[in-house]
Parts: C-alpha cells; structure tokens; sequence
C-alpha cells in the first residue's frame, strides 16, 4: 500500500524523496501486465520450483521424518552437556534443509525439545529462544534456503548449484555457533544431559526411520551430483518419498498384525493431508512473491532510483554503513513480510548499490554476496521483536513471555549478522573464486575456529568466565580467522599472503584458552 501510494504521491514529496510519479494506466499495465509485476521472477519461480520443494516437506512433516530427526539428534547429543538444546539446533538444520519457514520449523521440532531443555535445567526463554535461533536459521540450509534459492539464482543469472555452493560454508558456520551457544549456556547454568535411561536408542532410532533418509539422498545427489534441474531432482524424490510412505505403513501394519487394505489407506490418507498442507503452505509463498511483485514493479517505474540515491547519499560512500543501513532497513520491513518477500524488494533496492558502491571505491563485492547480505537480514526478521512471529510461536511452547524470547532469539542470531557482514567483506567464505576442496576446507575450518571464538566472546564463557583480559583475545581471533585479509592489509603483507595469518589467529584463542585453564587449576588448588 505505501509503494503502491508513492507511486502516485511521488511528485508532492520534499525535496530528496521526491520522483516525477506515474499515471495510473502506466502503473495497471507494469503490474499486472508486464513481467515487472505480480507475474514476475519471484512468482514464476514459485510456481514452478518452489511449489515442489514446499509439498515435499509437506509430506516428510506429515510421514513423520520430524520426530525422526529429532529422535535421530537426541540418541546422539541427548546425554551430552545442554544435549536437549544441541539435539533441537541439529534437528532443526535437519528440518530446514527442506522446510521453507521457521515457523514450520518450530511446531515440527519444537514440542520435543523444548520441554526436554526445560527438563534440563534451561530457563524458558532460554529454550524458546534456542528453537527459535535453530528454525529461524533453518532458512539458510541449502538446498531451498526458505524458498529463496532458486529465486536468488534466477537474479544473480548463475545456475542454481552456484548459489548452494555460495551458502554452505556461512550456513553450517552459523549453525555451528549456535550450537557452541548451546554448550556455553549450559556450561554457565550448569546443565546436564538426560539420564541415559531417557535417550533413545542411536541404531533403533536410525533403523526405524532410515527409509526418511532416501528421498533427501536422492534429492541431494541429483542436485549436487548429477546436476539436474530443481524441479526433476524435487520431482523425483517427491516419487520416492510416496514409495517410502506405503512402505512404512505396510511394516506398521505387519507388525500390528493389521490387514494390506488398512496400510494402503492408511498410506493414502498420510499422503492426501501432505498435499492439502504443501498447499496451504505455498499459498503463503504464493502470495508473499506476488506482493514483493508489485512493490518490485513500482521500484522499476522510478522510485528505485530515487531511493538508491538516498541510501547512498545516507551512506556517504562508506560501505559498512551502507551494508549496516541495508540490515536496519531489512530488519524493518522483514517485520511486516515473509523472509522470501523481504528478501525481493531489498535485493531490488539495495543489492546493486552495495555492488556499485563497492566498484566506485576499488573494492569488489561479488553481487552473490549482496544479494545472500539482504537474505541473510530478511531471516533475522523473524526472531526481531516486536513483530517476531517466530518468538511467539516458539514462547507458547515454551510458556515464556514472546518479547523477552524475541529479544534473547535475536541475541543469539548476532552470529548470523557478523558473517553476513564477513562474506561481503571477505567473498572467500561464500567460496568466490575458490575452486579446490582444500583451499574450502581450510576456510571452512578456519572459519568454524573463528565463529567459536566469537562465541566464547559474546556469552563471556568459554572454560570460565570471561576476565576483561580475554575479550581481546578472543576478538582477534575471530577477526583474523573470519578475514585474514584486512589483516593482511593492516600489516602492508601482500595479500596473497594471508592465509599465513591464520596460525596468529589460531594462537590468540589458544592463550586464552590456556590461561582460563590455568585460572581453573589456580582455583581448584586454592
């Protein structure tokens, strides 16, 4: 509505917000009859991808691979330190990698673990607050990364395996911080895990609901492998997941000593609910990609131009305040739009600023990284109070206060900024221009040494509590094993170079680390 009010409203507005407006037949025809509009990119590809990624995790939800996974999780982490919370941070990427909504994520996953970390020890809106960290970052898994993959290929014009190649390292990173959130939270509240007896068994977990593993497999190997087409690889997989859902109602009713007949109906009726659901679920989509259509096409009328050169104007040039106004506005409009819509009008507004201004200033920022920056802030929308839909679905689980779980939610979340901020300042860690297996391991790993240590920074725990001493020490390890470069750079060191900077980052958190030891062993002697 305000768009569509600008629209014609442009040409009374003051001084910098004000563009020449259109007239109503001009607007009518770019919306609704052009592919500038409603029937644009993002509604185009919805229908004919995305539709089929939604109905399968419709389907894996309804057969049951949720509990699966988070049966799966809590065999394996249950007994561990904070094991409830790590299993919901595990079961939730599970989840993710084909559920297109964080709050799907949560009533899947969450009625399992969120009591179970309560069980534990875990404050309420601290439970909440997990769950909804784990599922809102459900929309960074690749491979639909909420819907919005297969639309960020067809605006970055690469093919689809280019933008899951580009996530994956920042995704399973921002996971991996989170899970050491997990670890240092109970290691500060002094949590447990569940009593042995309360775990379920790893192999019969696994042997029970193996067959959940077999349509994302194929999924998986048709995409990355093969390199098939989205649609054929989700096609597929849809085909072997119906298979697999006769399969587990056949072996229910053997071992209930129940008849053919009952197990095909009840097949039947597993697979009708998944259909109505993957279609309910796609309505929202549907109608988020439609609605970031128009405003997309009232962009593309004028007013685009206009706000790009308020932002950069706003900016003054210098690129992290751009990236830090682009979050804020991301943040702001994420509250009243779904993820894939938020993502839409801020990748027409802001993405190619950010790459312009990053060339007017001799500094390269890859257009994948600007457009993964305003994905990336579009999530972080859905844990950001007041608004927070994510928080509130999460806090009636948990029965803590939604503001609060909001709050914390997005506390834990910061992560996911810092390396949305990382990628754009060093495209290393979306793997730009880096085609070895090694030279990727050694980012990834280096990278997941450097989101620990960020961690170990903002809970203030790491062995012990954090003395003021540690905090720099931690900082600059993070700093140097996220972007070796500016250090390379601050040093006057050539910058292909900096990978040998790594092992100062290595050594500063390995100090700390020593010297909180040391200060451990000091206070048990004393």
């Amino acid at each position: 509505v305000i768009f569509t009010s600008y629209a014609f409203l442009g040409p009374y507005m003051p001084d910098i917000m004000a563009f020449k407006g259109v007239s109503l037949s001009k607007y009518l025809s770019n919306i609704s009859l052009s592919t500038e509009g409603i029937y644009g990119i993002p509604l185009g590809v919805s229908s004919s991808i995305v539709y089929l990624f939604v109905l399968l995790g419709a389907l894996l939800d309804k057969a049951g691979a949720g509990r699966f996974f988070t049966n799966l999780a809590l065999s394996f982490l249950g007994r561990y330190k904070g094991g409830p919370a790590k299993a919901a941070v595990v079961a939730s990427g599970a989840t993710g990698l084909v559920s297109g909504s964080s709050i799907a994520n949560i009533v899947t996953t969450g009625p399992f673990t969120i009591p179970l970390m309560k069980q534990v020890g875990y404050p309420a809106k601290k439970a909440a607050a997990i769950e909804v960290a784990s599922s809102t970052d459900g929309q960074l898994m690749p491979p639909i990364m909420g819907a919005a993959a297969f639309i960020i290929a067809e605006y970055v014009n690469v093919p689809y395996i280019d933008v899951v190649k580009a996530a994956a390292i920042p995704a399973f990173v921002s996971y991996f911080g989170l899970f050491c959130i997990t670890h240092l939270e109970a290691s500060k509240l002094g949590i447990k895990g569940l009593p042995r007896e309360d775990v379920p068994s790893f192999f019969g977990t696994l042997k029970n609901g193996i067959h959940y593993l077999f349509p994302l497999g194929v999924l998986l190997y048709e995409l990355i492998y093969l390199r098939h087409s989205p649609e054929l690889a989700a096609f597929r997989a849809i085909m072997l997941l119906l298979l697999v859902i006769f399969y587990q109602e056949i072996r229910k009713a053997i071992l209930d000593k129940k008849g053919f007949g009952f197990a095909i109906a009840s097949g039947g009726r597993i697979i009708i609910t998944g259909l109505i659901q993957g279609s309910k679920n796609m309505m929202s989509v549907a109608l988020a990609c439609a609605s970031a259509g128009i405003i997309v096409g009232v962009v593309n009328m004028g007013i685009g131009g206009m706000i790009s050169s308020v932002v950069e104007y706003l900016a003054h040039g210098n690129i992290f305040l751009l990236l830090l106004i682009t979050g804020m506005a991301s943040l702001l409009i994420g509250m009243g739009l779904p993820t894939t819509a938020t993502y839409i009008v801020m990748a027409s507004l802001t993405a190619p600023i950010i790459v312009e201004v990053g060339g007017l200033y001799d500094y390269i920022i890859p257009i994948m990284a600007a457009h993964l920056f305003c994905f990336y802030f579009g999530i972080l929308a859905d844990d950001t109070p007041p608004v927070g839909l994510a928080a509130y679905a999460a806090s009636a689980i948990a029965e803590s206060e939604p503001i609060p779980t909001g709050i914390q939610g997005f506390l834990y979340d910061i992560r996911t900024s810092v390396i949305a901020f990382m990628f754009v300042f060093n495209p290393d860690l979306i793997l730009h221009n880096i085609n070895s297996w090694p030279h990727a391991l050694l980012i990834f790993g280096m990278a997941l040494v450097g989101m620990s240590s960020f961690e170990c920074f903002a809970q203030g725990w790491c062995f012990t509590r954090n003395k003021w001493y540690d905090i720099p020490f931690f900082l600059t390890a993070a700093f140097i094993l996220f972007h070796p470069g500016a250090i390379a750079f601050f040093l006057n060191v050539d910058l292909t170079m900096k990978y040998y900077l790594f092992p100062l980052g290595l050594f500063a958190y390995g100090l700390v680390i020593f010297l909180q030891k040391m200060r451990i062993r000091a206070a048990s002697m004393a």
